[in-house]
């Protein structure tokens, strides 16, 4: 399994990473006799050296996790532009002379049909006949008005246009969104850094009283902040993902009319 699908499924990504980091805490307590055996000043040393890696990696996971929010929020943010260029368009389909409004605005539903489709679905298979779909149907709406607005170039014209050209765009930037994930570079740092880190408290756990029991106190913890991260980063993965909600409410408002 590649990288990037591991990363789509949160619930691997908690039990690899807790894996992992407990295996380093473990070898890092396997050295720990060495630290016991040095003077007070070593592991005095070794104190500040293991809070600040502690404090590094708290930053790490800090800075991951807004950039995961950050592309999020973009993700919502783009679903409710879609559904206003949308529903903005559907209602302006009877301004140009010469289309049938009732045609625009069949192909309109059924373009939005395939939007929210692109929200829900999972399967690659079944997202690539959405998006073969919606191509289509983008097609067959830029040739309803592209003949009337060529003929007739009037100012009402052009806001038609620009409408149908606003639709297009805002599914153009909310795919873009969705291909624009946490960089591999940044997964890799975080990885590297919380096994260090774990790897250090190991080896500074293990020789106090009761030490072994707490080795699996901090990788518990990183991990679960990497899942959620991991979750909010995948768009078709996981818990967190952006519902259509503005979508689903313009579909049930055009459905009534």
């Amino acid at each position: 399994m590649d990288a990037t699908r591991l990363l789509d499924q949160p619930l691997l990504v908690f039990i690899v990473s807790l894996v992992g980091m407990g295996l380093a805490a473990w070898i890092g307590g396997s050295f720990s006799q060495g630290l016991q055996e040095q003077t007070s000043e070593v592991r005095s040393a070794f104190g500040v050296i293991q809070t600040a890696t502690l404090t590094l990696l708290g930053l790490i996971v800090a800075f991951t996790f807004s950039m995961a929010l950050n592309r999020y929020d973009q993700r919502k943010n783009l679903e409710e532009e879609e559904a206003n260029a949308i529903g903005t368009e559907y209602f302006r389909a009877d301004l140009l002379p010469g289309v049938d409004p009732a045609k625009l605005r069949q192909l309109l539903r059924s373009y939005l049909r395939e939007r929210i489709l692109f929200y829900t679905v999972r399967d690659s298979e079944e997202l690539a006949q959405v998006g073969a779909r919606t191509a289509r149907l983008q097609a067959d709406l830029w040739s309803v008005i592209r003949p009337q607005a060529t003929a007739q170039p009037t100012p009402i014209a052009a806001q038609v246009v620009q409408g149908m050209n606003d639709v297009f765009n805002s599914q153009g930037y909310t795919q873009a969104a969705w291909w624009n994930r946490i960089p591999m570079a940044a997964w890799l740092l975080m990885t590297l850094i919380a096994i260090w880190t774990n790897a250090l408290v190991g080896y500074g756990t293990v020789g106090a009283r009761g030490g072994r029991g707490m080795l699996l106190f901090l990788p518990l913890a990183v991990a679960m902040a990497i899942a959620l991260i991991a979750d909010i980063d995948a768009p078709r993965g996981g818990g967190i993902r952006v519902s259509p909600v503005n979508l689903l409410s313009l579909a049930e408002s055009l459905n009534s009319q």
